[in-house]
């Protein structure tokens, strides 16, 4: 059974909740380490998140010493410790995803939005799309692309779990237009694409060649936004060879300005889907 959080997070919120405690103490971290008989850099790795496992003794010792006492208080930061040591099912693909894993912040977050510009979003393709793509790149084996495939289409559970995340995405005309696979392959993934906008969860914009030069040009990006008591925004940004994740305010903000341009610039989900029906027609009378 999978997990349906993202460890990641719980242990962030958990080391975010004790360095509050600590400095509401009106402790340094040297203070807090020799007044609990640690090194000050024991202190400083757990409100790093560089030490990922908390025990649950050390845990009571610091909410002792911050003088947290109230029981739900505690036991929610228990739970917290807790969920924080769980491996999610995406550690399975360490050699795909790498060590900050998307799919790991993907768990929780309760927003998602993406911008693509030559391919459609990864959580909205199909099998045989995304081997298409791989098989796109250097020479791979059998194994590593079908690891690659596998990996990917089990992120698209977060668009059809209980609560599942709202998905808006704003993808150019390019990613319409490029036959990736071949004929049949694109309009098999099309009429997967028009089946996924129905989702109430699930909104998909196409940005039209007509629209000219626009905000987010340079490269694709996703935002994932999280429930407020868990998380700040993030901005994932994929590259050739790894994952790129923007965590500062002004980052967030500055990509958040440039999705909101080009989703004005795009045309409206109805409009979109009349759109991408049109190019899946094209397909079927070729």
């Amino acid at each position: 059974m999978r997990i349906p959080y993202s460890p990641t997070l719980r242990l962030r919120r958990l080391a975010s909740e004790l360095k509050q405690g600590r400095e509401r103490s009106r402790l340094t971290v040297s203070q807090a380490g020799k007044a609990l008989g640690w090194t000050a850099s024991k202190i400083s790795k757990i409100e790093t998140t560089e030490t990922r496992r908390i025990s649950a003794g050390d845990l009571d010792k610091m909410l002792d010493l911050y003088e947290i006492s109230e029981p739900s208080k505690r036991q929610a930061m228990h739970a917290l410790a807790k969920d924080a040591k769980e491996r999610g099912w995406w550690t399975k693909y360490r050699e795909v995803f790498g060590d900050q894993a998307l799919p790991d912040f993907e768990a929780e977050a309760s927003v998602i939005r993406s911008f693509e510009g030559l391919m459609l979003p990864g959580l909205l393709q199909i099998p045989k799309y995304a081997e298409a793509l791989f098989q796109g790149g250097r020479y791979t084996g059998a194994k590593e692309i079908s690891d690659r495939v596998e990996a990917r289409m089990a992120r698209r559970e977060i668009l059809t779990k209980i609560n599942p995340v709202h998905l808006r995405v704003v993808m150019d005309e390019a990613a319409l237009r490029r036959i990736i696979g071949s004929t049949q392959v694109m309009a098999e993934q099309l009429r997967y694409l028009l089946e996924m906008a129905k989702l109430p969860n699930v909104d998909v914009q196409v940005l039209p060649f007509s629209a000219g030069s626009h905000a987010a040009l340079a490269a694709p990006f996703s935002i994932l936004e999280f429930p407020e008591n868990l998380a700040l925004p993030i901005v994932h940004v994929g590259t050739v060879t790894d994952s790129v994740f923007f965590e500062q305010p002004k980052d967030v903000a500055h990509y958040s300005a440039t999705f909101g341009d080009v989703q004005g610039t795009a045309l409206s989900t109805t409009q979109s889907a009349r759109f991408i029906a049109d190019v899946l027609t094209s397909l079927e009378n070729d």
